[in-house]
């Protein structure tokens, strides 16, 4: 399962990541400048990552994490989200229905809905999918002039976060953003500041999936019981309005 390891330590907040991301995703530059200004974590359907800060010096990235165990394709009803086995999760918008139940399950809410288009998709981080089933690195990483990104397997990275974290202990906080949170994420961060300013919550919480596909999976059978309801009502009603007419009618032949 493929991954990415953000260290803060590393990043400037050139913003090079982002402009790659916006020309590799085929994003309007102009709309994606225009929605970094409007956007409080600078994520929109032009901009599928942004940086931004934690606080006077230091910057984090915002993206789809492909979590380990995605609340988004728990919630989809349709399969139109998938963790594929690279490990990127990707959205398919010839499935969608437009539900958007994928963003009200997005623990970190990163999908957006392309409110401009007249035909309008969610929109989000593949990981560059493409690029890695030909043998290359997400635009971001190759973009980055500060080498605060890395690609690779995920269990590798982990691994080079916990070394980098344990030889510069004065450094980092002895912690790895990503490796359990939410059931644990592909895309890792080390930092010498907290990041739960930017939305992570403690390290032992659960995966959503596990709290929502109970629902989900009765989600169908709800659905049938309101439209049976629903036409009973209805055939209740165009009963008595039967029954009303009859009686109206013989009381006009009276």
């Amino acid at each position: 399962m493929f991954g990415i390891l953000f260290d803060v330590t590393r990043c400037k907040g050139c913003d090079r990541c982002v402009d790659a991301c916006v020309e590799a995703s085929g994003s309007d530059p102009v709309a994606a400048a225009r929605d970094r200004a409007i956007t409080q974590d600078g994520l929109s359907a032009n901009r599928l990552l942004s940086v931004v800060p934690v606080n006077d010096d230091r910057f984090t990235r915002m993206s789809c994490m492909h979590c380990v165990e995605p609340s988004c394709v728990s919630a989809c009803l349709v399969g139109a989200i998938q963790k594929t086995p690279e490990g990127p999760v990707v959205y398919d918008p010839d499935k969608c229905i437009g539900c958007r139940y994928c963003m009200l399950a997005c623990p970190f809410h990163v999908p957006r809905y392309d409110w401009q288009d007249t035909m309008p998709f969610v929109k989000k981080c593949s990981m560059c999918l493409d690029r890695l089933r030909e043998g290359g690195k997400p635009a971001c990483v190759e973009a980055c002039p500060n080498e605060a990104l890395g690609f690779g397997q995920r269990a590798d990275l982990l691994t080079e976060a916990w070394d980098r974290i344990r030889h510069s202990p004065g450094l980092y906080l002895p912690r790895v953003w990503g490796e359990e949170e939410w059931g644990g994420t592909s895309v890792l961060l080390i930092s010498d500041v907290d990041l739960s300013p930017a939305g992570w919550p403690d390290p032992a919480t659960a995966p959503i999936p596990s709290l929502t596909e109970p629902l989900i999976r009765k989600t169908p059978w709800i659905g049938a019981t309101v439209a049976g309801c629903t036409w009973a009502l209805s055939a209740i009603i165009q009963r008595r309005q039967r029954l009303m007419g009859i009686e109206a009618d013989r009381d006009g032949d009276v």
